[in-house]
């Protein structure tokens, strides 16, 4: 048994939530989601609370149950809370500024590195070496910030990079002559 897909996701005030043709969509303060249910599983809607149900007790029904159920539970928070990825940029020289729909950042190359801002998210950059991605679905946030390391991921010798704010890099010992 599943027992998060059990548990009934609680709707705040403020939040619409429908469900047609196996699509969930969620509004609230911060925007409107949408979610595609798999086939075989159910949603009910019951004095404020969202139920998720499934047919069976076969493995395959009970891994989609809680897999559901959780990202329904992520879109009602994205909708009232959002979601937020900070990463720090490392390195002498190395900075970031937001211009518009897109993020500039030196990163030690030979030119500016240049990445458009999505529509579903906003990126921030209250200084030159914090990068602050926030928006109402948790999957989009964890791909632009993900997206944005790939470009200077931290090295071990000398820690230089872009990494999330309480990511640990292991620095390693450099060569040495006898």
């Amino acid at each position: 048994m599943s027992r998060l897909g059990k548990k009934p996701v609680e709707i705040p005030a403020g939040v619409k939530v429908a469900f047609d043709n196996n699509t969930v969509s969620v509004e609230g303060p911060l925007g409107k989601l949408q979610y595609e249910v798999p086939k075989p599983i159910t949603i009910e809607i019951k004095n404020e609370q969202l139920i998720v149900k499934r047919p069976t007790d076969l493995k395959k029904h009970m891994s989609l149950h809680g897999l559901v159920r959780t990202f329904i539970n992520n879109m009602i928070i994205g909708v009232t809370k959002g979601y937020k990825k900070e990463l720090e940029i490392r390195g002498v020289g190395y900075k970031a500024k937001t211009d518009g729909s897109a993020l500039n950042m030196s990163l030690g190359y030979s030119h500016p590195v240049e990445y458009a801002i999505p529509e579903e998210v906003t990126i921030e950059t209250p200084k030159p070496t914090v990068i602050i991605v926030k928006g109402p679905d948790k999957v989009k946030v964890g791909e632009v910030a993900a997206e944005i390391r790939d470009f200077c991921k931290p090295e071990v010798y000398k820690g230089k990079g872009v990494r999330y704010k309480d990511e640990y890099v292991r620095h390693k010992a450099g060569k040495t002559v006898a």
